[in-house]
């Protein structure tokens, strides 16, 4: 039987940070990004189909985000500023992005690339899901200003006011629903949640 590395570069990214350019209080690693953002494209994704009547998989777009930034494992988490500097930065590396998900992909045994290909390397087909997840991303790194922010960290306030506005300008119901109904407890204190 052919020996895989695969599953064991999976779980490197619990060593890639996030954030790098900025002075944080409590450090995000990939993979602890990963969970939330899968946690909230589940939560878009049935609000899209409880709500909106939208024909989404509720699974599916949480199992690939849960995978979403694993080619961080070859390129590292290269900082926001720097991706979308300008759009020949921000094609290079959705190339070099590319580039590392078929290496991760070509880890496997071939008689899984069908099962894995799609979680690993978006695809038109399912370019809702993606935007979903693209959302979703969106949403936790608002999240982790706010966390930080509480945590007295004055680094953030301007992402933070930058990232609300691209949320915004998604201009999407099931983002909007979320924010609405769910947001308000990330600022709240644990006595303040369970009362």
């Amino acid at each position: 039987m052919e020996k895989s590395n695969f599953f064991a570069f999976l779980s490197r990214m619990k060593y890639i940070n996030r954030w790098g350019l900025m002075r944080n209080i409590k450090d995000e690693n990939v993979s602890e990004h990963s969970l939330e953002v899968a946690i909230i494209a589940h939560a878009l994704a049935v609000i899209q189909q409880k709500r909106l009547n939208i024909d989404i998989n509720p699974e599916r777009a949480a199992l690939y985000a849960l995978f979403h930034d694993s080619s961080e494992i070859f390129t590292g988490d290269l900082p926001t500023p720097v991706k979308y500097f300008n759009p020949t930065i921000k094609t290079a590396y959705k190339d070099v992005e590319q580039h590392a998900s078929k290496r991760l992909l070509n880890l496997l045994p071939k008689d899984l690339h069908e099962v894995y290909e799609p979680i690993l390397m978006p695809n038109e087909e399912e370019a809702h899901i993606w935007k979903t997840i693209k959302a979703a991303d969106k949403i936790t790194a608002y999240i982790k200003c706010i966390e930080e922010e509480k945590s007295g960290n004055k680094e953030f306030i301007q992402a933070k006011q930058t990232i609300f506005n691209e949320i915004k300008n998604l201009n999407r119901r099931d983002v909007n629903i979320f924010i609405e109904q769910f947001m308000e407890g990330y600022y709240l204190t644990l006595d303040e949640m369970e009362q």
